[in-house]
């Protein structure tokens, strides 16, 4: 298994930041992944997995670990009667046309996702009223002891989050989808892509929703909106002019610069809404917001 060293990030985030991590490697099997995991457990290295690196926010300084990225066989998708088995590695698009392909509905909301599988489990990943919670049968997660599969019951699964932490990798999962005629399906996806293109900056480079929506009656987005904060700007990152829940890549941004305007809009919602807003994107390497 070749590990590559120090391999810089921001050529695997959509943001297009980040700074190199100290190993790298692309397994292409589940064999593979247990033995990267205890290489890593072996040197007291984190593990983390970067997928299309549409949900993450990377140092730039770097990241102390090892970071994974599915390929192979852990990015295989097949069908089995309503059942759609995909790799951990597979992008949430590929298993949809297959789906589609197939004549299994339910998984439609996954085309506003631009993710993987592994990541979608993750992070219990949604979008307009569906998850991975409501398909998902069980999924396959590795660690340095060896493999098992899981339920969402036992992922932990709630909105927006598991139970899984690094160290641990979805190589697989199992979604449990319903016959539906393909043109059916087309025709959702259709819509629901022309809805999300109409709402969200999908030709800037962003790594999707920054924080969560809150239980309030207003929305993430809607709440930055009422602060003021559309097209507000730090260095080379802005919040977008379009939603404000997405932070543009303009300029050359860095990390730093998006975590910057994530900290102004937490303090601005909490000033005018009494809200603590908890960020969606996953954070690698040493990053955190500061208590408000």
């Amino acid at each position: 298994m070749k590990i590559e060293e120090r391999v810089e990030l921001s050529g695997f985030t959509t943001l297009g930041t980040g700074g190199p991590a100290r190993a790298f490697a692309r397994p292409e099997s589940e064999l593979e992944v247990e033995e990267l995991l205890r290489w890593a457990q072996q040197r007291a290295l984190e593990v983390a997995v970067v997928g299309l690196g549409s949900n993450l926010l990377a140092a730039d300084h770097g990241i102390d670990a090892l970071v994974l990225k599915l390929g192979g066989e852990l990015a295989a998708v097949e069908v089995e009667d309503d059942v759609l088995r995909v790799g951990g590695g597979a992008a949430n698009a590929v298993a949809l046309h297959r789906a589609r392909a197939a004549g299994l509905g339910g998984f439609e909301f996954a085309c506003a996702i631009p993710g993987t599988i592994g990541g979608g489990v993750w992070m219990n990943g949604g979008a307009y009223g569906g998850d991975f919670a409501g398909v998902l049968e069980r999924a396959l997660v590795a660690t340095p002891g060896g493999s098992g599969w899981l339920t969402p019951s036992e992922l932990g699964l709630s909105y927006r989050h598991s139970e899984l932490r690094h160290g641990q990798v979805v190589l697989r999962a199992e979604l449990r989808l319903r016959p539906r005629p393909p043109e059916e399906i087309k025709a959702e996806v259709r819509e629901l892509n022309t809805r999300r293109k109409a709402a969200q900056p999908t030709n800037r480079r962003t790594f999707g929703s920054v924080f969560k929506n809150p239980d309030h009656e207003l929305s993430a987005g809607r709440m930055l909106e009422a602060c003021g904060l559309k097209g507000h700007r730090i260095g080379g990152a802005q919040i977008s002019p379009k939603h404000a829940n997405f932070i543009e890549n303009t300029d050359g941004a860095t990390t730093a610069d998006a975590l910057a305007l994530m900290t102004e809009a937490r303090r601005r919602a909490h000033e005018q809404f009494e809200v603590r807003l908890e960020h969606e994107v996953e954070f690698l390497g040493e990053l955190a917001l500061p208590d408000l």
